[in-house]
């Protein structure tokens, strides 16, 4: 079976803090509660079992898998779960040790019985998860096990599924050797191609409307991160005890002189606007996967850096933006990886760096050949960057990675627009090396926490 990849598939509404990790095994749970229902076999439950493996086993408590997956199984969806909402579900769960599978029947439930996580990779994907239900006899009435491939998306066991985009008409490209051509034969500029492309599928009212829900997460969840409350109750997750940064920062920008130094007033609004989004990710809040959780802050970052500061900014630039950087993101998940579980986190933060650097180009102005090489700049120095989550936490380093890295996705597009777009090394050379790179890379630096900073600093 092919899926024909859209941009929407790169930008997912979620909840922190994982993608790969919550996402991921929430729509998996979702879909198998789904099944229950499907085969008539929901009301004869009597017992719930799943099991976590490789990844979501090894870090799957500090990257809420298992709340995840209890949401899912309640019948929630990660794109329209209020956060507040998911806390109360979670919280009676606990509590009362009672499952209300798809919120219709009833099952005793106890997550530190019924969940099992374990270390043990499955062969297919580092993200493994078996779920199962039983009748009264403790007999076996279904079983499934799914794959949480990175950024949300899900493949079941037993699936052939190949992601594609070179099916969808009127301008099929698989890599960016055919995107740069597709962009030639037609004249058109990235953004306008994928725009045509998602209009093949649907209205181009939907396209748009859509794009507009993905811009407005984004701007909320920026919000939120700045005017968060600070600590005590600003801690993100009580077993870090690591509390929020981005609120302080905020209210020391708004107050600030800008016209001191200009270029680091700049940095730091960037700094501020990626901090915000992965401190609400850290937190459970909702994000825009873009393409990940763990790397949800830089694109977003990158754009608010456009609104705010380039000189005739606009809703269709914002629009541009976000198409450029969903075509860049297509190519990534269709010839390499965009799972740190997989690849480590230039699969993460190097995607998203490289997009937003295309993405931003694209706006400022640059031919679809420097829209390529910003792209392949912002990637190419992020290549071998290590996942390695202190305490299995989407915290340390990743918070401060994603500023990082929207930072280095100004300066990629900055050095390829004072090019004119011709270069040594590919887009596509460089997938294939992150891809190359990523299976190279021992176990223990890809979401494991058993090297790299998981190892060398312990959490107080």
């Amino acid at each position: 079976m092919t899926a024909s990849l859209s941009v929407f598939d790169i930008f997912k509404i979620g909840l922190g803090p994982s993608s790969s990790h919550t996402v991921g095994p929430m729509r998996a749970a979702l879909r198998f509660a789904d099944e229950l229902a499907t085969k008539d076999i929901l009301t004869r439950v009597a017992a719930v079992r799943v099991d976590l493996h490789g990844s979501l086993g090894a870090t799957g408590r500090g990257h809420a898998t298992d709340d995840g997956v209890l949401l899912g199984l309640l019948g929630e969806a990660p794109d329209t779960v209020e956060p507040d909402h998911a806390r109360l579900l979670l919280d009676t769960v606990k509590r009362e040790h009672m499952l209300h599978l798809l919120g219709r029947h009833r099952v005793r439930f106890d997550p530190a019985r019924d969940i099992r996580f374990l270390s043990r990779r499955l062969a297919f994907h580092a993200n493994g998860l078996t779920l199962s239900v039983c009748d009264v006899q403790n007999t076996l009435l279904h079983t499934a096990t799914f794959y949480s491939t990175g950024g949300g998306f899900i493949v079941r066991e037993g699936e052939v599924l190949v992601d594609s985009y070179a099916d969808m008409t009127p301008h099929p490209f698989d890599s960016g050797d055919t995107l740069l051509a597709r962009c030639r034969e037609s004249g058109l500029s990235i953004a306008r191609l994928a725009f045509e492309n998602e209009c093949d599928r649907t209205d181009a009212i939907t396209v748009r409307t859509n794009l507009i829900r993905i811009w407005d997460a984004m701007q909320q969840c920026v919000q939120r991160g700045c005017t968060a409350p600070t600590s005590p109750d600003g801690i993100m997750l009580p077993q870090s005890g690591i509390a929020r940064r981005a609120p302080a920062l905020y209210r020391a920008l708004a107050s600030r002189d800008a016209t001191a130094d200009a270029m680091f007033d700049r940095m730091d609004w960037l700094n501020l606007f990626a901090m915000a989004v992965n401190e609400e990710n850290a937190s459970g809040g909702r994000v825009v996967t873009a393409p990940t959780n763990g790397a949800s802050g830089i694109v977003p970052a990158v754009l608010h850096y456009y609104t705010r500061f380039i000189e005739g900014a606009n809703d269709d630039g914002i629009g541009d933006f976000l198409l450029t950087a969903g075509a860049i993101g297509m190519l990534y998940k269709l010839n390499a990886s965009i799972s740190g579980a997989e690849v480590g986190c230039q699969g993460e933060v190097g995607v998203a760096s490289s997009m937003a650097a295309g993405a931003l180009a694209a706006v400022l102005g640059g031919s679809p050949e420097q829209v390529e090489h910003a792209a392949e700049i912002g990637m190419e120095h992020n290549l071998g960057l290590t996942c390695d989550p202190v305490g299995g936490l989407v915290q340390i380093p990743c918070i401060e990675r994603n500023a990082i890295g929207a930072v280095k996705a100004v300066n990629a597009a900055r050095m390829a627009l004072n090019g004119d777009g011709r270069h040594h090394v590919s887009l596509d050379s460089v997938i294939r090396t992150m891809a190359q790179t990523g299976a190279d890379m021992k176990s223990k630096y890809k979401e494991t926490a058993r090297g790299g900073l998981a190892v060398n600093v312990v959490l107080c």
